[in-house]
């Protein structure tokens, strides 16, 4: 069988990488894919920048839809990003029966049902893996190495500019601006940095994820977001003395046969494997029944990296089109209710500063105990005007737990509600040795 002749929408950080290693790794992948595997065509916006040497002049077009229509083009791979014109370019791929392979968690996260419909109707590969966590595999492990078992919890790190900033915070003691600057001057963040410490692409890539653990539609619209903007220097460093480290965390839970998907800032103890998760590393820890506890850690994100991911994916479906077939569709096979964060059980950290006199402790707790909230531990730190109460609850509603702090905020022995934020891992006090 003649080679793979690849048409490539993009040529960015990631389609730079591609090419690169298409021609570095080129006998390799030849000898496991069965063919050579070649660009054929390159789609660019601007066809008269300066391009990596890997990328031949010849090839490069202005126009993407040339490209997915060339008869020359067997597979087209998106790197292009954002939602349109990339999603009428992949169903356009779709409908001329040409499988594809795309990086675009944003466009999967809001449109995947749409896709995976047409490419299943068309009988064609839609393959996804450098869509989450760049070079780590998760999609393949969660839709098939892990399809003999029932997943519970899928816990991660997969936003590699948040988790840079965060581990600056904690490793030097910098406010979250100057952090995020490092961060930018050091190409880990966008000049526009919103869809990263807005929480959005975690939240895209938790839907990706919440989808394929428990084979079930998960929209990015579906994810309760929080980004890290409001995390302060004093939310570290509270964290840290208590034996915890913040990360913002991408949560998805099966729970009583629904599923709950969240992003949001949150304390982990530091014996727990995200905890060591530094710099921009990515990392995804997965609970199921049978298997246990699961990581898949490494670099989420970067030119090579993702692209060793995308051609990971052409070799799989160039051995797929030998054999006449294609690889493992959609499987979101169930229709779960997605549960509202507020009907979620989280566990919380609660810092108050309050007055030192008789009986504050008692008013504070039966705030809690209005709303149902039970705490799990409470420690008091300094006397005077420095007097503050630390308290973790049990796991309890998230609704609940949102009116005890704002019962909490008018209680007229509180001061100032200094910190709250949740608490994801071991139990709190096992940690803390309370």
């Amino acid at each position: 069988m003649e080679g793979l002749r690849v048409g490539m929408l993009g040529c960015g950080a990631v389609g730079t990488g591609v090419a690169r290693l298409l021609v570095e790794h080129g006998r390799p992948v030849r000898d496991r894919a069965g063919v050579p595997i070649a660009l054929q065509r390159v789609a660019v916006r601007d066809v008269t920048r300066k391009r990596d040497p890997a990328v031949d002049p010849t090839m490069v077009s202005g126009d993407a839809a040339a490209v997915v229509a060339d008869p020359e083009v067997d597979v087209v791979v998106e790197v292009m990003g954002g939602i349109e014109p990339a999603r009428s370019l992949i169903l356009e791929a779709i409908r001329l029966g040409k499988p594809v392979v795309t990086a675009n968690k944003e466009l999967l996260a809001a449109h995947g049902g749409e896709l995976f419909d047409a490419a299943d109707a068309a009988g064609v590969d839609l393959r996804f893996e450098a869509a989450v966590g760049g070079a780590i595999p998760i999609v393949a492990p969660l839709k098939e190495s892990l399809a003999g078992d029932r997943l519970r919890r899928v816990l991660g790190i997969v936003n590699g500019t948040t988790n840079y900033v965060l581990w600056r915070m904690a490793s030097t003691g910098a406010g979250y601006a100057e952090a995020l600057a490092e961060a930018t001057e050091l190409g880990y963040a966008e000049p526009d940095p919103s869809a990263d410490v807005e929480g959005f692409d975690a939240a895209a890539k938790c839907a990706i994820l919440a989808s394929l653990a428990f084979n079930t539609r998960v929209a990015a619209g579906d994810v309760y977001r929080e980004g890290i903007t409001d995390v302060t220097a004093a939310d570290i460093q509270a964290a840290r003395r208590m034996g915890y480290t913040v990360k913002l965390l991408a949560i998805a839970e099966e729970i009583d046969g629904e599923v709950s998907a969240r992003v949001h800032p949150a304390m982990v103890p530091d014996a727990h494997p995200l905890a060591g998760v530094t710099e921009a590393y990515n990392a995804v820890f997965v609970e199921g029944d049978a298997v246990g506890r699961l990581m898949f850690y490494g670099r989420g994100a970067g030119g090579r990296p993702t692209g060793s991911a995308v051609l990971g994916d052409l070799v799989a479906v160039a051995r797929a089109r030998q054999q006449g077939a294609k690889g493992v569709g959609c499987t979101c096979v169930y229709r779960r209710r997605v549960r509202g964060m507020a009907d979620v059980d989280t566990q919380y950290y609660v810092a108050l500063d309050v007055a030192d006199r008789p009986g504050v402790l008692a008013q504070v707790a039966a705030v809690f105990a209005e709303h149902g909230v039970s705490i799990r531990s409470v420690l008091q730190r300094g006397k005077g005007e420095e007097a503050q109460l630390v308290l973790v609850t049990h796991l309890a509603r998230e609704g609940a737990v949102q009116r005890v702090l704002e019962g909490l905020r008018g209680l007229p022995v509180v001061g100032n509600l200094a910190s709250a934020m949740r608490v994801e891992g071991e139990e709190a006090d096992e940690v803390l040795g309370w």
